[in-house]
């Protein structure tokens, strides 16, 4: 199955969450060091960036594609990898900028900045600015992300709104955190995809998923092509949302909340 097959062209989801997992498994499976699989998986990216950049110019969706590809909890792995990790992050932005501006895709980074290498930083900042007129899709790396540090960040600031008198906790609605998350101004993932075939969210995203359809893929991120990705916008797209609300219609999506 292909989307091509698929006529609901119309039901692409806006924002698309992916937990990119299984790089070290693949490798290991082959006898290969774990760094292997992730420069494969850095393959994969490219190609499923590529084709979200193609299904909003062709179709008008998805405009948001958010990546997990460096967490908090990644810096407990061996120093050898983390050190080729970061190296791999500067080679993918130095690499990808063309890629990035033939496309019309405008990059931002999630996350913490502390503890990243000044050399990613530096890259971070020229993708950033290289990319920032462009008004195609928007790729967001989670780079040194965590979800609940990036609740906490929010509180934080909320709350020294309010002791400079700056904002009444009254006004305190789910916009008022919404608007102080690292995706301030995005729409919520309609869609997260999580690869080889691990049933957990992994403190990805945790408040902006709340109404998520989440498919997961048996096939580890290395091996996920871009039909398996079609499959995962079939299924997307097969199924009612209700949003907590009872379907009238028993085909069509409730749409209010």
């Amino acid at each position: 199955m292909t989307l091509t097959d698929e006529p609901p062209f119309q039901r692409l989801p806006r924002h698309i969450a992916v937990i990119m997992d299984g790089n070290g498994r693949w490798a290991t499976a082959r006898g290969l060091p774990r760094v292997q699989g992730h420069l494969q998986g850095a393959q994969v990216v490219r190609s499923i960036v590529t084709e979200c950049s193609r299904l909003r110019r062709e179709h008008g969706a998805p405009d948001f594609l958010t990546l997990y590809s460096f967490s908090l909890e990644n810096w407990k792995r061996p120093a050898t990898e983390i050190t080729f990790l970061m190296q791999m992050y500067i080679d993918y932005l130095r690499q990808e900028r063309n890629t990035m501006m033939e496309n019309n895709i405008r990059f931002k980074q999630i996350g913490h900045l502390e503890n990243l290498p000044d050399l990613v930083l530096d890259q971070m900042k020229q993708t950033l600015a290289e990319t920032a007129g462009n008004d195609g899709l928007q790729l967001n790396l989670a780079l040194n992300y965590g979800s609940r540090a990036e609740i906490t960040d929010a509180v934080r600031a909320i709350a020294a709104k309010v002791a400079a008198g700056k904002l009444d906790p009254r006004d305190i609605r789910e916009q008022t955190i919404s608007d102080h998350l690292y995706t301030a101004g995005m729409p919520d993932p309609d869609l997260l995809i999580r690869t080889a075939g691990e049933m957990r969210v992994s403190n990805y995203l945790l408040w902006q998923i709340s109404y998520a359809e989440l498919v997961v893929s048996p096939v580890l991120w290395p091996d996920f092509t871009i039909d398996d990705f079609h499959k995962t916008l079939a299924e997307f797209a097969s199924r009612i949302r209700r949003f907590g609300a009872l379907d009238q219609t028993n085909s069509q999506p409730a749409e209010s909340r």
